[in-house]
């Protein structure tokens, strides 16, 4: 019943309707599992990972039905362009959905005052930013503490290291949505909750801090999980296309072209989301 909020033509009419939608799957999730979850010895363990497992569920119908209804919109006389214009609908409603997510683990990390939910989140965050002093950041981050100096790198060796390591989600995204379609949710809801930890950590978990600091990770975020749900939305498409058995006709080639399409758009978007966190974020905040 959850699951099933929103039809996903209504939602490429009113994309931002999905912001609460997400804002909800991601509240009940989290909720579900700080309740339910929190007092098992071993469970409680893996809460970070159990609060994206029912983000995902929820999600899971939406996505598959949203890529089914994009893929039988390929046909023969769209031009590529006219087809990425249709496919933006599709990617506005996953982000608008995206950001639900992130905003309401963000409210729900600060208001809920414990790091135990969000523990494989916090180890996610310090192993990218902190790699020389990755036990540190987990104690002090997980203790609510401020954190300390993190390595220097140079910018050149900034934007080396963060496009690379989105480039390396990007296939993985790529790979997922070829071999599970919608089951890339999965990657991009994690995402959703390191971002929130993220931000969190920003603001020192002070709640009024939260608008600043979904700001701050949003200015680069939004065009990068655009370029994954991007390729998300390419792989996916193939994904369904070979679920109906269309492998090897003239329209399987036709999706092939615009998927290819779609993903050289996104890698495009994701090096000017690398430039934007490495020049003009740090600058403004």
């Amino acid at each position: 019943m959850l699951e099933m909020l929103i039809n996903p033509r209504k939602a490429e009419r009113h994309p931002w309707e999905l912001f609460f939608v997400g804002a909800f799957y991601a509240s009940v999730s989290l909720l579900l599992v700080n309740w339910i979850f929190a007092q098992d010895a071993v469970l409680s363990k893996y809460a970070g990972v159990l609060v994206v497992t029912f983000t995902v569920m929820f999600s899971m119908p939406f996505i598959y039905y949203t890529i089914k209804l994009e893929e039988k919109r390929i046909t023969r006389d769209k031009t590529s362009f006219s087809l990425l214009k249709e496919h933006e609908r599709a990617i506005l409603a996953f982000m608008w959905l995206f950001v639900g997510f992130v905003v309401a683990f963000s409210i729900w990390y600060t208001v809920l005052s414990s790091t135990a939910t969000f523990k494989a989140q916090i180890e996610t965050y310090c192993l990218i930013n902190r790699p020389t002093s990755y036990n540190e950041c987990v104690k002090q981050y997980g203790l609510r503490e401020a954190g300390g100096p993190s390595a220097f790198l140079t910018n050149k060796e900034r934007l080396f290291l963060i496009f690379t390591n989105n480039m390396y989600v990007l296939l993985f995204t790529l790979l997922f949505s070829l071999l599970f379609g919608a089951g890339v949710i999965f990657v991009l809801a994690w995402n959703a909750t390191v971002i929130s930890a993220a931000v969190v950590i920003f603001t020192k978990s002070q709640l009024s801090g939260l608008p600043m600091g979904i700001m701050r990770y949003m200015i680069h975020g939004i065009p990068e999980i655009a370029s994954y749900f991007t390729v998300a939305l390419a792989g996916g498409m193939v994904s369904v296309a070979v679920i109906k058995h269309e492998a090897g006709t003239e329209k399987f080639w036709e999706i092939l072209q615009d998927s290819l399409n779609l993903i050289i758009v996104a890698v495009v978007v994701l090096f000017l989301a690398a430039l934007i966190e490495v020049f003009i974020t740090p600058a403004l905040f």
